[in-house]
């Protein structure tokens, strides 16, 4: 289990009260953890993969507002362990993690003030990826918002190439298919990326990076800050496709 970096960052005292209890479950594409207006019974440890967090809107279309791979958890931010999800959760890919009942959570929390400081400093830098995203969804162009979202999963791939498709792209950045295919074309057509069914391969990470707006970096910088573990900025990405 310490391939999540959450739990790899705590004190020893801290992983005993979390890991006997753990049990790694794979997590297929597209499998919702829970949904918004759900009670949340599980606590979720990203080993492998990408966990998005979507809004859902009342004409049941969703917007993702925070990205949590191997570096963090899923289902204890939505309130007390008997609250309902304000979000719903979704994997963006077949990956691996570890869970446990909230219930054990809550009881590890009870008993150590260092782990309650823990989930703190995660939840205070979700938060802020909350609301750097929020603001540049209002703000900042598609291509901009396109490539810093790439950037978000990049580091949570274990190569250049991300299984994506289309309707993938549009439901997390709430916009129509075909406004994808266009805004993914501009990337595509500066050699930043190449795409194919189902796929996108980064080819240029330092020109994707250049294209983004910048609010990745400000989101890394916030993880920084907070002395959160953050997984390494993406795989070795090549000059050229392969």
């Amino acid at each position: 289990m310490m391939d999540n970096l959450w739990i790899a960052a705590l004190d020893p005292a801290d992983r005993e009260r979390i890991e006997p209890y753990l049990e790694e479950r794979e997590v297929a594409r597209g499998q919702m953890l829970y949904d918004a207006g759900e009670a949340v019974d599980q606590v979720w440890f990203p080993i492998k993969g990408v966990v998005s967090l979507m809004t859902v809107l009342p004409d049941d279309k969703t917007v993702e507002t925070a990205a949590i791979g191997r570096e963090g958890l899923v289902g204890v931010t939505c309130g007390p362990f008997n609250a309902r999800a304000a979000s719903r959760a979704i994997s963006q890919g077949d990956g691996v993690a570890a869970c446990c009942s909230a219930e054990v959570f809550g009881a590890a929390l009870d008993a150590s003030e260092t782990l309650r400081q823990a989930l703190s400093r995660f939840t205070e830098g979700l938060m802020a990826q909350v609301q750097q995203v929020a603001a540049c969804n209002a703000q900042h162009r598609l291509d901009e918002r396109l490539a810093r979202w790439l950037l978000t999963l990049h580091d949570r791939a274990e190569d250049d190439r991300i299984d994506l498709t289309q309707a993938d792209i549009a439901g997390m950045l709430g916009v129509r298919r075909a406004t994808v295919s266009e805004v993914g074309t501009v990337l595509e057509d500066r050699k930043l990326i190449q795409r194919g069914r189902g796929w996108v391969r980064v080819r240029d990470r330092d020109g994707l990076e250049a294209a983004s707006c910048g609010c990745y970096g400000l989101m890394r910088q916030v993880m920084k800050d907070l002395a959160l573990p953050q997984p390494e900025a993406g795989p070795e990405a090549g000059s050229e496709a392969a």
